[in-house]
């Protein structure tokens, strides 16, 4: 029989939240059931239950930066066991089959990836997330968590973690190269500490310089104020790879000019309106404007595993149950240094 599950959900667009019950399915043969213990605010979290982009799938239970810890496992589970540290991000389910499942990067999947909440499964009905006690999972889409890094701690690194961690890795941060992080929020915070743990030299570009020994700390190697216009003219053809993680519209003719010959400007940030660009910013330098999703499990398991290995922790504020309204104000204003987590414990 399914199980009930205490969960906090938005009834409608833009409503407080609201504690209620859902039934979760019993864990099928290659099914993880997870007692979660704590769950990651995201501001994409803060975009649905607000209807930015787009309707949603009311009542909504947001969260998909999921950690706890295996209550029991199908008969066909390899790899987990009741106990394990574990985790779930932005995704539950995808074909298995087409090109991009087979490569592990499952968030391209030509089906269409199944999303943790305010999705709907191959079955049609609809996702929940983590703002819950319980979730059950396939255990293909469940990560285990390293015992190095604290399950509150490890929360954001579902998202935050793995939405830097893949643009960074794939445009090649590391040894000699300059990468610039735009934005020094939930995201940047972990892209600056990823970034230097990969070896390379790290400017954090923000709109002042208000955050910046919090930048220093995370390993920033400079720190600009991109409200400076003398900021662009200094900065001029000086980086390999800006890595953007802010949800506003920028100028971007003038980040593309601090780029060097090569460089690429990858965008992880969606912001509600397009921005505008000239076409010469990229044809006379050979630069590339880009953008990133996250990645698929096996690399968000090498995220895990590389965090741990680096110390590489997301800077967190624990909340209750019934504080995640004033959160969500507060994450909006940007007061949040740097990242909600849930402590579900206070579900009671």
């Amino acid at each position: 029989m399914p199980t009930t599950t205490a969960v906090l959900q938005s009834p409608e667009t833009g409503a407080p939240f609201e504690r209620a019950t859902i039934e979760r399915r019993d864990p099928g043969p290659h099914d993880v059931e997870i007692e979660i213990k704590h769950c990651g605010i995201c501001h994409s979290d803060i975009h649905q239950v607000e209807g930015d982009w787009g309707s949603g799938i009311f009542p909504m239970v947001p969260g998909h930066e999921i950690v706890g810890v295996v209550a029991s496992v199908g008969d066909e589970v390899e790899g987990f066991a009741e106990g394990d540290r574990v985790g779930v991000g932005c995704f539950v389910d995808s074909c298995g089959e087409c090109e991009y499942c087979a490569d592990g990067e499952e968030q391209h999947c030509t089906k269409g990836v199944v999303l943790t909440y305010n999705g709907k499964d191959y079955d049609g009905n609809p996702t929940h997330g983590g703002y819950s006690t319980r979730i059950v999972v396939k255990d293909h889409f469940v990560v285990h968590v390293p015992d190095e890094i604290e399950l509150d701690v490890a929360a954001p690194l579902l998202c935050a973690g793995i939405t830097t961690y893949s643009p960074l890795k794939r445009w090649g941060a590391g040894e000699g190269k300059r990468v610039a992080i735009v934005g020094m929020g939930g995201l940047g915070h972990v892209a600056v500490q990823i970034a230097k743990a990969m070896g390379a030299e790290v400017t954090v570009l923000s709109q002042t310089t208000s955050k910046e020994e919090d930048g220093r700390r995370f390993g920033a190697d400079a720190y600009y104020a991109t409200e400076d216009r003398e900021t662009f003219r200094k900065l001029r053809g000086s980086f390999d790879l800006i890595l953007n993680t802010v949800s506003a519209n920028l100028p971007i003719d003038r980040y593309l000019s601090t780029l060097r010959v090569g460089g690429a400007m990858v965008n992880v940030g969606a912001p509600s309106e397009p921005d505008t660009y000239h076409a010469f910013s990229l044809i006379g330098g050979r630069r590339s404007l880009a953008g990133s999703s996250v990645g698929g499990l096996p690399e968000t398991q090498e995220m895990l595993d590389f965090c741990a290995e680096h110390g590489v922790e997301p800077q967190i504020e624990r909340v209750t149950v019934d504080e995640v309204d004033g959160a969500y104000e507060r994450i909006a204003d940007s007061s949040v240094r740097y990242r909600c987590v849930i402590d579900i414990a206070s579900f009671g």
